[in-house]
C-alpha cells in the first residue's frame, strides 16, 4: 500500500489580503487534516481532491467558491476542473455563475460523454442537476470591485481591466496520491476580478490542471501566463518522460522565469515525492507527507522550488 501524500494551494494573492500568515495558515492546515484523514480511511484521490476544493471554495478568504472575485459587469463567473490521473480523465467548467461550489459539477461530467462546458451549458446543467441556486458574492468583494470601478469611470464597463496587482492571482487547488497509488488534481477560481466578460482562466484547461498515473499539478497566477507555458501539462509530461518531479518543477519554473511570467504550482508524483514552484513573490500552499503537515507561506526566498521526497 502507498503511503497517501497531500498539497493544497489557496493562490498567489498576499497574506495580507487574506487576514495575514496566522489566518491563512489555519485555513489551510484545518483543510490539510480533514482531507488527510480521508485519504488514510482508504478513500481515493478523487473523493480527496473533491472534498479539498470544496471546503476551500466554502472560505471565503479564497478566490474561489464563496468570496470569488467579481469580473468587470459586477457579476461573479467561477471556472474549475477535475482531472482524475488514474483514468487521465479530464472534467471542467468555465465562467458557471449562482452555485456554491463549482467542483461538484466537475465530479458529474467525469462520467459524461461531454466533460467540459462553459456558461450557457453550465447552467442547464446545474438546472438539470437541481444544484440551489447560492450567491457567493461577500461584501468585501462588492467593495473591492466599488473601488476599482470609481478609479476607471472613464471606461465602459465591459472593458475593464484586471491589473496585474498581487490580488489578482487567487485559485484555489488540491493535488492527492492516495493509498492505492492513484492521483487526482483539482483546480478552482473566480478569475482574475474586473476582467472582459467571457474571459477563461487556465483554471479549467490542462494548463492549469492535469494528471496522469505519473503525477499531478494544480497552478496559479496569471492565467494567461499559465496556459501560454501549458504549465500543469509540461512538468506532468516531464515525469512521465523519464525526469524527477523536482527535475521537471526546476526546469519548468526556469524556463517560466525566463519569459518573465507571474504564476506558481503544487505537485506531487506516483512515488510519493511533494514539489512546489513559484515565480510570483509567494505561494500559499500546504502538504501533508505522510508524517506531519507543513507548508510555504514563509517560503519568500528567492529560490524558484521546493520539494520533499
Amino acid at each position: 500500500m502507498t503511503t497517501p501524500k497531500l498539497i493544497i494551494h489557496g493562490g498567489a494573492s498576499t497574506l495580507e489580503d487574506k487576514g495575514g500568515l496566522i489566518q491563512v495558515r489555519e485555513s489551510l492546515h484545518i483543510v490539510i487534516k480533514e482531507v488527510y484523514d480521508l485519504l488514510e480511511s482508504g478513500k481515493s484521490a478523487v473523493d480527496a481532491v473533491l472534498l479539498g476544493c470544496e471546503l476551500l471554495e466554502n472560505d471565503p478568504r479564497f478566490n474561489a467558491g464563496t468570496g470569488s472575485v467579481l469580473q468587470s459587469d459586477g457579476q461573479v463567473r467561477m471556472s474549475a476542473s477535475l482531472m482524475d490521473g488514474d483514468r487521465q480523465r479530464f472534467s471542467g467548467v468555465i465562467n458557471v455563475s449562482r452555485i456554491k461550489n463549482p467542483i461538484h459539477i466537475t465530479k458529474f461530467l467525469q462520467e459524461q460523454d461531454d466533460r467540459t462546458f462553459s456558461d450557457v451549458g453550465a447552467a442547464e446543467l446545474t438546472r438539470e442537476l437541481e444544484i440551489p441556486l447560492y450567491d457567493p458574492i461577500i461584501d468585501f468583494r462588492v467593495e473591492e470591485w466599488i473601488l476599482e470601478r470609481k478609479n476607471n469611470f472613464e471606461r465602459k464597463t465591459a472593458r475593464l481591466y484586471a491589473r496585474a496587482s498581487e490580488d489578482r492571482r487567487g485559485t484555489i487547488g488540491v493535488v492527492a496520491l492516495d493509498r492505492s497509488g492513484r492521483i487526482a488534481a483539482g483546480t478552482s477560481t473566480g478569475g482574475k476580478g474586473l476582467e472582459r466578460i467571457g474571459r477563461v482562466s487556465d483554471s479549467a484547461t490542462v494548463a492549469g490542471n492535469y494528471a496522469n498515473k505519473y503525477a499531478g499539478v494544480s497552478c496559479t497566477g496569471i492565467g494567461e501566463d499559465i496556459v501560454e507555458e501549458a504549465l500543469a501539462t509540461r512538468i506532468v509530461i516531464r515525469v512521465t518522460d523519464g525526469l524527477s518531479l523536482p527535475e521537471a518543477m526546476e526546469r519548468s519554473m526556469k524556463e517560466s522565469l525566463e519569459n518573465n511570467r507571474d504564476l506558481g504550482a503544487i505537485s506531487l508524483d506516483a512515488s510519493g515525492a511533494i514539489a512546489w514552484g513559484k515565480t510570483a513573490e509567494i505561494l500559499l500552499a500546504a502538504y501533508h507527507n505522510g508524517e506531519a503537515i507543513g507548508d510555504t507561506l514563509e517560503w519568500t526566498t528567492d529560490e524558484l522550488m521546493g520539494h520533499i521526497i
